[in-house]
């Protein structure tokens, strides 16, 4: 039984959260270098929260530039046991509007541009991610959801994109045939990451828009995506709100505590020391 420090990722329009109590920005340093921004930290019902604008105040870094080893190692070192990620999405699916809220429970990653491990050279492991979120959370963000009156689903798959630039049509047709539900820019590398650093995650998706699938309607548009963000944004501060009022008073453990427990596989006399040194906070408990 421990206690729950919950890290707050929030991503395009939720540059802050509300009702944080004793908040104060915290700079972190990191060996994977500079994170987004600073984290505010303060607690909300007596629960310590650590927030990251992912883009950084006044968005500033686009989805490539993300350094997400940094976002999440630093998480790591600030205490935090669980990550709630909130983002902005396009729907591949009619029943999806925007305005809906999507829990998602896979991703497809379709980024190429981006660190996606921890571990490498010097030191190599391999989680599984058959099941990247964490049950428990995404139970716990579909509820605080519908708490905060936005229309949910629990349960969606995430085709998790480069960008900059929006899906042409025959990719947006392609990647409704492989079944994906939503489509965004952000999610990947950041969920294999938080695996990685045995934090589970949850993410939540905003859809904003119709991915440009559609026909007979124009190709999406910054200004369409800004006009729903607003709406989305103050749903998803009252989200954080409930989402945190539901949580247990106390935290049980999570298999996801342990994931690296199995998945190490260089010699320990093989290992190179600055690569260990590097992994302090993400794999520290193994190799110290």
């Amino acid at each position: 039984m421990g206690e729950w420090t919950i890290g707050i990722i929030g991503g395009s329009g939720l540059y802050r959260i509300e009702g944080l109590e004793d908040a104060h920005w915290v700079a972190v340093t990191t060996p994977w270098g500079k994170p987004s921004d600073e984290f505010l930290v303060g607690h909300i019902e007596g629960v310590r929260c650590v927030f990251l604008p992912r883009h950084g105040r006044g968005h500033y870094l686009g989805p490539s530039d993300l350094n997400s080893r940094a976002n999440i190692d630093a998480m790591k070192r600030l205490g935090v046991t669980d990550i709630l990620s909130i983002s902005a999405v396009g729907s591949l699916r009619e029943e999806l509007p925007p305005g809906h809220f999507v829990i998602a429970d896979q991703f497809i990653d379709r980024t190429f541009g981006r660190a996606k491990s921890f571990f490498g050279k010097g030191l190599v492991a391999h989680v599984s991610l058959a099941d990247p979120v964490c049950p428990r959370l995404s139970d716990l963000a579909a509820q605080a959801a519908r708490a905060a009156k936005a229309p949910t689903t629990l349960g969606a798959t995430y085709l998790a994109m480069e960008g900059p630039q929006f899906s042409t049509r025959a990719e947006s047709a392609l990647y409704r045939q492989w079944d994906c539900d939503v489509i965004g820019m952000t999610a990947m590398p950041e969920a294999k990451l938080a695996r990685e650093a045995e934090l589970p995650y949850a993410l939540v998706g905003m859809v904003t828009d119709y991915d440009c699938w559609r026909t007979e309607e124009a190709g999406v548009e910054v200004t369409d995506v800004l006009r729903v963000l607003n709406d989305n944004a103050a749903l998803a501060r009252r989200l954080v709100l409930e989402f945190i009022a539901l949580l247990p008073s106390e935290r049980t453990a999570s298999p996801i505590d342990t994931c690296l427990d199995h998945a190490l596989i260089t010699a320990q006399e093989a290992r190179d020391p600055e690569t260990v040194a590097r992994l302090d906070a993400v794999a520290g408990r193994l190799l110290r």
